[in-house]
């Protein structure tokens, strides 16, 4: 009975279930639901945070899978990701726990549903490849068209040269207003620039955010204790994270696991 009620909801607590049990006149305690749960494969965890979904995001991004599931390894060492993240100065954003089996994080009843860009204290922009970590800048003022121009003029480039980028390389980046614009479009035409496209809310398939996890790890660690202190300690960070780990986290989320 507790892992029927489990698998309808994997967001009820111990305590609801112990209170749920006593209603129905079983008395059991916290303790024996989580060695039951446990014997069933079942452990507590925490939810992990998805974009919120439309039907037709869905079908955007099984297409965009479909589409490149097959593509060679060597396509997707030749691609530049890129995105923006904000950084907490103290603590990480509330968590809720569910009950799920070993590898099931990603199933839609075991995910929290967010919208991009939550809180945070400061904003980064930044870029990588599977040869390693490009530039980090933070960004200082709102963001808009100009100013994303900017930064990808100055930072964009010098990136692809140091990572020793193969010519044709890739320039991924997300569906942002300010990424998809009429003349965001014309600039990088201009530039030259050839452009992965990106199916609409879908920050999980970029495996930069791989590395923000594993930046804001190193980050927390550190503890710092001011907006200053926080900006220097997330750039020396950055510039540890070895061309190593960056390798093991470019490929896509889609290639290594299972879309919705």
């Amino acid at each position: 009975m507790i892992t029927r009620m489990v698998s309808k909801n994997p967001r009820t607590t111990r305590g609801d279930l112990v209170n749920d049990l006593q209603r129905a006149g079983t008395k059991v305690t916290k303790a024996t639901i989580s060695n039951t749960l446990r014997r069933q494969g079942l452990q507590s965890c925490s939810g992990r945070r998805v974009p919120l979904l439309k039907p037709v995001h869905v079908q955007a991004r099984l297409k965009f899978a479909r589409e490149h599931l097959d593509d060679p390894e060597e396509d997707w060492e030749n691609v530049i990701w890129s995105d923006e993240t904000k950084i907490e100065l103290f603590g990480k954003n509330s968590t809720r726990r569910v009950w799920r089996r070993k590898n099931a994080e990603l199933h839609p009843k075991n995910t929290i549903p967010t919208v991009k860009h939550g809180g945070g204290n400061i904003m980064l922009w930044g870029c990588f490849s599977a040869k390693g970590p490009g530039r980090l800048i933070r960004v200082k003022e709102r963001m808009n068209g100009a100013m994303y121009r900017e930064i990808l003029s100055d930072n964009l480039l010098p990136s692809a040269r140091a990572l020793k980028m193969k010519r044709g390389w890739v320039f991924q980046h997300d569906n942002d207003p300010k990424h998809t614009s009429r003349a965001m479009k014309e600039w990088l035409r201009k530039k030259h620039f050839k452009v992965l496209e990106w199916p609409s809310q879908s920050p999980d398939l970029n495996p930069i955010e791989n590395l923000w996890r594993e930046l804001k790890v190193r980050v927390a660690q550190r503890q710092p204790q001011n907006i200053t202190a926080l900006e220097e300690i997330c750039m020396e960070e950055w510039a540890k994270i070895p061309a190593t780990t960056a390798e093991m986290e470019f490929v896509p989320s889609f290639k290594t696991s299972r879309e919705e």
